[in-house]
């Protein structure tokens, strides 16, 4: 028994040498790549909903790039309404950029992506490519995908994006000071980056435990109280509610289809499916939407949850989905979650509720029988038709 454990702490040991080297080559070539940047303006790219590791992860490259000369603008194309989002940003003093229309891409010299891969970031892909500035760097924890050919990039398979952007400064690519405001706010971004891409640190790994004990000592912690102290929204129930009442339950897994929803509650989908996951006997919630834009453009919108290991998220997703007409998959995910977006495009709109509810029942049909097929389960209705 003593050589086992001996044998056991050695594999940790090494996993652990592994991982800090990786961190350390990869710091490396950032440092390099930024040093050939000074002078430059970057556009940082995050998700048009961004969570809490986009946010961080975006404000530490920020702050991270700008010690190297590089002026950097953090942008994302569409609404943030969690409550624990909102107060991220305002408490921390979070300057993120609101893309439109009119947004001026001519002073920007290459772009990052951080917590994406270009797919969840709405109209400014289109944007900058039809511009042909370069796609510099992609860091991101989410399966890998072939949108995006940048001159670096750093994808690992960790809890969150956030974890990364630790590691970074744990290696040194800057220098931390507790003493400098900016210092001590992106510390408290990331750590709440984590704790929430972790579900509170229930599934994370080695390097999200390292990234965390590292920045732990710039943390504000009365900062990051207040920020996880918000209460959900009373919007945010009744979509819960909503999503507890229509759920159809097959072979453990929970599927509900909410119906319409404003595009700015967009983020009490990926909610209801954390809490449909906590009924009992369910090990995997999967709950969808119709979001309509402020110019009237439908999109059916998903979250998924599991807490199965035998499940990938990315691979359900693309597998029930598939790709649309460019080639790009309408789902994907990482490790114990995912999420996919449908444009209903030529059927959009209509302010009619009868052909509203019409087309909303049609789709709900097709996507909650596409889930069924992927498991092997019968729908009832379809059953009962037999």
């Amino acid at each position: 028994m003593k050589d086992d454990g001996v044998q056991a702490q050695s594999a940790i040991e090494t996993i652990r040498l592994d991982e800090n080297d990786l961190a350390r080559k990869k710091k490396d070539e950032l440092v390099n790549l930024l040093t050939s940047c000074k002078g430059q303006r970057h556009l940082v790219i995050i998700q048009s909903y961004p969570d809490p590791d986009a946010i961080s992860s975006g404000l530490a490259h920020k702050i991270i790039a700008e010690q190297y000369g590089i002026d950097v603008d953090i942008v994302y194309a569409g609404i943030i309404s969690h409550p624990e989002n909102i107060a991220l940003v305002k408490l921390l003093g979070i300057d993120l950029k609101k893309w439109d229309a009119g947004f001026d891409l001519k002073p920007y010299q290459a772009t990052v992506f951080v917590d994406n891969q270009g797919t969840t970031v709405g109209p400014v892909i289109d944007a900058v490519k039809a511009l042909n500035i370069p796609e510099l760097i992609v860091v991101d924890h989410h399966e890998q995908q072939e949108r995006l050919d940048p001159q670096y990039i750093d994808i690992r398979k960790v809890g969150a994006t956030a974890t990364i952007y630790a590691s970074y400064l744990r290696e040194g690519i800057i220098q931390l000071e507790r003493s400098r405001t900016e210092h001590l706010m992106a510390a408290t971004a990331l750590m709440h980056g984590i704790k929430t891409d972790t579900n509170g640190f229930v599934r994370a790994g080695s390097e999200d435990f390292m990234a965390a004990a590292f920045i732990c000592r710039f943390v504000d912690s009365d900062l990051l109280a207040q920020i996880t102290s918000q209460s959900r929204s009373k919007q945010t129930m009744t979509i819960i509610e909503e999503a507890l009442a229509n759920r159809t339950i097959k072979e453990s897994y929970s599927i509900s289809g909410i119906g319409y929803v404003r595009c700015e509650e967009r983020d009490a989908i990926p909610q209801a499916a954390d809490f449909l996951l906590t009924e009992e006997n369910i090990h995997t919630a999967i709950v969808f939407g119709m979001i309509v834009s402020p110019d009237q453009e439908e999109t059916i919108v998903g979250s998924m949850r599991t807490s199965r290991i035998t499940i990938d998220p990315d691979e359900f997703l693309k597998e029930v989905f598939g790709k649309g007409p460019g080639g790009r998959y309408f789902g994907g995910g990482k490790k114990t979650a995912g999420g996919f977006e449908i444009p209903v495009g030529f059927l959009s709109g209509g302010s009619d509720k009868e052909f509203r509810e019409m087309k909303w029942k049609l789709y709900k049909a097709q996507i909650t029988q596409k889930i069924l097929n992927k498991i092997g389960a019968v729908d009832d209705d379809e059953k009962d038709d037999e």
